[in-house]
């Protein structure tokens, strides 16, 4: 059970008084409301009303000043709700059950009933806040039918008691009220659970779209900067090799590498653009290659030492959009894992495009020292492209057949990307 939920079964801790100071009132209350009529000596409990019997009996005369029997009688009916109030909240069942009998002896008795009658008003009130609804339901029926039988009582069977139906009317008001302040309670529980519960969803979505983006913009740079710095690294091994030997190669790498630098800082300073625009612009929508480049793509990685043998079955120009961009980072991260860990410095592309789909493979031979798949250990490239080509619905499969390491690839070609 949620905390908004326990507050809904118990009254607020914090409610706007203190509770010793609720219970103090409600026992001054009591003491006040009949303590006038018991210091005053005048005899006005319904069983010492004018024309009124108890059970039957007829009134007895006035004896003049009270006795001292009488009185104490009296003063102690009065203080057993009064002391009652202060535990009413922790007990409401027992505290109703003792203030209804209290108030039961004062009005069949010739004591004022007044007091234990305000004791058990607030008595069913606080039952009715605290209490499970059913329980405090019937209590208070059962209560207020055996005061309206009690009314009957105390005029020997011919009318109501004004003073005991009035005291019963209020038992069913006060119940009333108290239901009505645990529905209040209640509702306002649920209403903060629902927000709770909704301020959770919108921080959960907001760590899921901060998360999704980080992913994003780690796969973007990993795109952008490893086929580059893989050339890179290549082209500087050469030209360290040959700068003496073959000064006019060693300058070739130097331009390779000036040409492959040249080209992932201006990558990587368009994306960091959209990232800075703020909330005007979606850095998803930022410039992407697609496979319109992927002649450049191929004469760079030639230039890097890989020949790399192109078949192309189809039209690639239909391919346009998520699909197109996808194509081509698969392509790159391919001959960019074929430069790092191809044997023979060769690799064969090719790309079928018919009227659903794009498949595209590759393929390298790799030696004998690389791991069994070359792609475990391509760090997170292929990784994110796995999941470029599963949000669209397509499938990668990688693998190692007699010494030559296959990628491939199935990419959908949805209607409104086929031009």
């Amino acid at each position: 059970m949620s905390d908004a939920r326990a507050a809904a079964t118990e009254p607020e801790e914090h409610e706007r008084w203190p509770g010793w100071a609720a219970d103090l009132t409600a026992a001054l209350v009591v003491l006040l409301g009949g303590g006038i009529l018991v210091g005053s000596g005048l005899g006005m409990g319904f069983g010492g009303m004018p024309g009124a019997g108890a059970w039957g009996r007829p009134p007895e005369p006035p004896m003049g000043e009270p006795s001292a029997l009488h009185q104490f009688w009296s003063v102690l009916l009065l203080v057993i709700p009064a002391g009652l109030m202060f535990v009413r909240r922790r007990w409401p069942l027992a505290v109703f059950v003792a203030t209804f009998a209290v108030f039961f002896l004062a009005a069949l008795g010739s004591s004022p009933s007044i007091g234990p009658g305000i004791g058990l008003t607030i008595a069913a009130f606080t039952l009715a806040n605290r209490a499970p609804r059913r329980l405090a339901l019937i209590a208070a029926a059962v209560a207020t039918g055996l005061i309206l039988l009690l009314s009957i009582a105390v005029t020997d069977w011919t009318s109501f008691s004004p003073r005991v139906f009035q005291i019963g009317a209020a038992l069913s008001i006060a119940a009333a009220l108290g239901d009505s302040a645990r529905s209040r309670r209640e509702y306002l529980a649920a209403m903060t659970e629902r927000a709770e519960r909704a301020e959770e969803t919108r921080e959960s979505e907001a760590l899921q779209r901060v998360a999704e983006e980080r992913l994003r913009i780690a796969r973007e740079l990993h795109d952008t900067v490893a086929h580059q710095l893989a050339v890179i690294n290549l082209n500087a091994g050469v030209a360290a090799g040959l700068l003496e030997e073959r000064p006019e190669r060693a300058r070739e790498a130097l331009s390779t590498i000036r040409e492959a630098a040249r080209g992932g800082i201006g990558e990587i300073g368009e994306l960091l653009h959209y990232l800075r625009a703020g909330e005007t612009s979606d850095p998803g929508t930022a410039p992407q290659p697609g496979l319109d480049r992927l002649e450049s793509l191929l004469a760079g990685v030639r230039e890097a030492g890989l020949a790399v043998e192109l078949r192309v079955d189809g039209d690639p120009a239909r391919i346009t959009g998520a699909t197109d961009r996808a194509a081509y980072r698969l392509v790159q991260e391919g001959l960019t894992n074929a430069l790092k860990h191809g044997s023979e410095r060769r690799a064969a592309l090719r790309l079928d495009v018919d009227l659903h789909e794009l498949r595209i493979e590759l393929s390298n031979p790799v030696g004998a020292g690389v791991a069994e798949d070359p792609a475990s250990s391509a760090g997170l490239g292929l990784v994110g492209i796995r999941e470029r080509v599963a949000a669209l619905g397509g499938s990668v499969t990688t693998g190692r057949i007699a010494g030559v390491f296959h990628l491939s690839a199935v990419l959908p070609i949805p209607e409104e990307g086929v031009r």
